[in-house]
């Protein structure tokens, strides 16, 4: 068993122990495995085991991974988990499934237009800034309703979700129930939140996508 195996086996077995400890089915959690700094060679380590949800920070490093990856493994899903400038909005809707982290206008207008022009869609998480951290990406808590609102009607946006990235320095479960109880007022049935950390406590509070890294591919390469 090769070691990203051994990791996957060990994150899989504690998502599957938090769902049935909060009376959920473990089938309702996707672990988004995040493999930003690692090479395609640790990729494949997991595809070869059946792992097929990857998520990226950079539109760029993707680009120098993921098409060969994807063209060999035709099941393989990418996620889009970091901060997306406008500018390379067009090559983000044409590499990725799933986009995790619209936050402002201005991407939102810019993902239609792409969306249009490419006649693909992937689908779509409204990125909250739920401590509201100056330096940090999202929506404000305060503003959603009406950017859930602009993204979907206005936008035309295939909205299924909300992500968000606690504070370093906060309980991150207040955050979590918080992000939950946001998509349930929207309606929407995806919550992607935990990281490797604390994926176990965002798994008991609801989460649907949890974006585990360094516990599967060990600390990263800067």
């Amino acid at each position: 068993m090769n070691e990203g195996a051994q990791h996957l086996g060990e994150v899989t077995g504690k998502i599957e122990q938090a769902a049935r400890a909060a009376g959920r089915d473990p089938t309702g959690v996707t672990l988004v495995a995040v493999s930003k700094t690692h090479g395609a060679d640790r990729v494949r380590e997991l595809l070869t085991v059946g792992q097929r949800i990857f998520g990226e920070n950079r539109v760029q490093e993707a680009q120098e991974k993921f098409p060969a990856l994807k063209a060999e493994y035709a099941d393989l899903k990418l996620h889009l988990i970091g901060p997306l400038q406008t500018n390379k909005a067009r090559e983000a809707v044409a590499l990725f499934d799933v986009i995790q982290s619209v936050d402002r206008e201005k991407l939102a207008v810019t993902l239609a237009k792409e969306m249009a022009r490419a006649d693909k869609r992937p689908d779509c998480f409204i990125q909250v800034n739920t401590g509201e951290e100056p330096q940090k990406a999202g929506i404000l808590p305060a503003d959603l309703d009406s950017f859930v609102a602009a993204c979907r009607d206005t936008h035309k946006l295939p909205v299924v979700g909300l992500m968000c990235i606690p504070p370093v320095d906060e309980e991150p479960a207040l955050h979590f129930a918080l992000l939950a109880k946001m998509a349930a007022r929207h309606g929407l049935a995806n919550v992607s939140m935990g990281m490797s950390a604390d994926y176990e406590t965002a798994v008991r509070l609801g989460a649907t996508h949890v974006r585990v890294g360094s516990a599967l591919f060990g600390q990263r390469h800067l």
